[in-house]
């Protein structure tokens, strides 16, 4: 059994389906704290000059990230609108801009307080779109108390798996004895971006999933796990 983990992410990237899809079961870290100015509040959409953010704002109290089951979004701000207007100025002439749209308006029409249950929210929606059917758990339901390495070699445990399934950045922070010494096979995620055709050129990787339903709609799945890689490059714009 392979397990993957991950905190749940604003409008993941095409790696966190792919990551999802190669595992038989996937577990939501929601008991660790937040991080700004990282991909749990927001993503990128691709533009006709580039790409930009799409953040949710958030309300922070003290000096401290809450966990990120805690974290409560700033809807002092009209960041619904906006996100929801910046769909439509960049997605409505894709060709399955229809197909989708109606899931997006209603997503925006709705008052989100929890930033942890809107992201849950999308990527199950996100998963029923693509077909992905895979188990999902939360890391808080397994009562897993330890840290670090130890935690997901205990949230492994608990599930019964012979296998973690890691991004790639796990080679720099994981313990990778501890997997060993518990009899827990470590497999690194190869995930080779794979190339299709956005609305604009030349074509940009590391755009939201959003990008890639809007643009290939039934499709999409095939081409997640496709192994044919992007030569593509991330051209930084600043909205």
């Amino acid at each position: 059994m392979i397990v993957s983990v991950h905190q749940p992410q604003y409008l993941p990237w095409l790696g966190y389906f792919n990551k999802i899809l190669n595992s038989d079961a996937f577990v939501f870290l929601d008991n660790v704290q937040y991080k700004a100015r990282e991909y749990q509040n927001r993503n990128r959409i691709r533009t006709k000059d580039g790409w930009m953010w799409l953040t949710v704002p958030i309300l922070k109290n003290g000096e401290a990230y809450p966990k990120i089951s805690d974290v409560i979004i700033d809807n002092s701000q009209e960041w619904r609108k906006r996100h929801w207007r910046a769909v439509c100025v960049n997605y409505s002439r894709a060709p399955f801009f229809e197909r989708y749209s109606g899931f997006f308006e209603n997503l925006y029409s709705r008052n989100w307080e929890r930033l942890i249950e809107l992201n849950i929210y999308i990527i199950e929606s996100m998963n029923r779109f693509l077909g992905i059917e895979k188990p999902v758990y939360f890391e808080s339901r397994l009562k897993v108390k330890t840290r670090k390495t130890e935690r997901i070699h205990d949230i492994c445990k608990v599930l019964g798996a012979d296998t973690y399934l890691s991004g790639i950045g796990g080679r720099v922070y994981l313990d990778e004895g501890l997997f060993e010494a518990g009899g827990i096979k470590l497999e690194y995620q190869d995930f080779r971006h794979p190339e299709y055709e956005q609305l604009h050129e030349p074509f940009i990787p590391f755009m939201s999933i959003v990008d890639l339903l809007f643009n290939k709609g039934a499709e999409s799945l095939k081409i997640l796990i496709s192994k044919k890689e992007s030569s593509g490059k991330l051209i930084k714009k600043e909205f």
